[in-house]
């Protein structure tokens, strides 16, 4: 909910672009319909209520991950359940739109 809060008043300041470059993985944690709707372009989808049973998918436990959803509460989420997995590179994206303009 704070990182939510964070990028809504633009006080995020996690370069996600130099992420990616080290190799970060984009976590979209939407359904797989609003992802179909539009995404970021390399995108992994698994959708939250998924992300438990679905992360051998994200092998690597320290490769950074961006999560992001439709406004920042479900990538919060999803953030939440990577780090108590044992996930050591975890940003909240937020908004999937608000963070393509930012990489």
């Amino acid at each position: 909910m704070l990182d939510a809060i964070k990028n809504l008043f633009g006080m995020d300041k996690t370069d996600y672009a130099a992420l990616l470059k080290e190799g970060a993985v984009i976590l979209d944690v939407r359904s797989k319909s609003e992802y179909d709707g539009g995404h970021i372009k390399n995108s992994v989808n698994i959708p939250v209520d998924q992300l438990q049973g679905n992360l051998s998918k994200l092998k690597d436990k320290n490769k950074p991950v961006i999560t992001c959803c439709a406004s920042g509460i479900r990538s919060a989420s999803a953030k939440s359940i990577l780090q108590n997995n044992g996930y050591k590179n975890v940003y909240n994206g937020g908004g999937w739109t608000s963070l393509n303009n930012k990489i």
